[in-house]
């Protein structure tokens, strides 16, 4: 995981704009959830590029951020230079002498806390690090089923690779870790979190917002990803140029096929998990 988030990095952060656009409503609900109030000590799991750090900053609380990638690390610093930003594994890092301070009073995550080993232990040692009255929010995605942004326009790639991408077992960590919301209450109160609840978070992921159709924001995410990687990998030696190009051309007419009012847009299907400090 942390090579494959060290290795994701440079797509992430170069599509950083376009994700901030996408995932707007995501943000706002994972920050208004959390109810910061200014001076509160927030610690950001899986901060990426700093998009929530800097939603932080807005809210006059005092933003750290911990990321396990270092080149995701280093373009939250270049972004939000307020904001503490460690590199380390939330699951076992002592993060207090990460980022020494008080406790801290709120944990937010946009999409980060999905790719522990062992979750039940990372989610227990992030409370470790809070204050007793401190309040948890994150969003994570519900079923790959419902969320088209796992696969529109990226399965005309995926089509072409022999073997397939291997299919994570559910529960595995990966995106969809948490699909299973019946899962995230025992596990956040085994790890001494609670109360929980567990609400669905629909959204539209469109692409654009630019004043475009939105078919090329979606084409750079999509080989921004693991699997653009990957195929780009894979393939581009065995096309050769010409043929890689007219396989994105391919993506291109898919996504044109999926137009939704002359745009790239599909909904968006999330959990907005809450959870006090069960501490206090």
């Amino acid at each position: 995981m942390r090579r494959n988030w060290s290795d994701g990095a440079g797509g992430w952060v170069a599509n950083e704009a376009i994700f901030d656009s996408v995932f707007a409503p995501v943000t706002a609900a994972v920050i208004e959830a959390a109810a910061l109030r200014p001076g509160h000590r927030m610690l950001d799991v899986g901060c990426g590029s700093g998009t929530l750090l800097a939603a932080g900053v807005e809210a006059d609380a005092r933003p750290v951020g911990i990321d396990i990638s270092p080149g995701m690390a280093e373009a939250a610093r270049r972004r939000v230079p307020e904001a503490t930003v460690a590199v380390a594994d939330a699951q076992v890092a002592d993060l207090l002498a990460e980022a020494p301070g008080a406790p801290f009073d709120r944990v937010v995550s946009r999409f980060g806390v999905m790719f522990f080993d062992d979750p039940a232990a990372a989610f227990a040692n992030v409370r470790r690090a809070c204050d007793p009255e401190a309040r948890m929010a994150f969003a994570c995605w519900r079923d790959l089923d419902e969320n088209p942004i796992f696969t529109l326009g990226s399965t005309v790639l995926t089509e072409r690779l022999d073997p397939p991408p291997e299919v994570p077992e559910p529960g595995a960590p990966g995106p969809t870790a948490f699909a299973d919301a019946d899962r995230l209450y025992p596990l956040l109160q085994e790890a001494g979190w609670g109360p929980v609840s567990v609400d669905p978070l629909d959204f539209q992921c469109d692409y654009g917002a630019a004043g475009g159709d939105g078919i090329e924001e979606r084409l750079a995410t999509i080989l921004g990803s693991g699997t653009g990687r990957l195929a780009r990998e894979r393939l581009l030696p065995r096309l050769g140029p010409d043929g890689w190009e007219a396989l994105l051309d391919d993506v291109r007419a898919e996504l044109r096929r999926h137009l939704v009012e002359g745009t790239v847009r599909f909904p968006g299907a999330a959990w907005l998990v809450t959870a006090s400090n069960a501490a206090r």
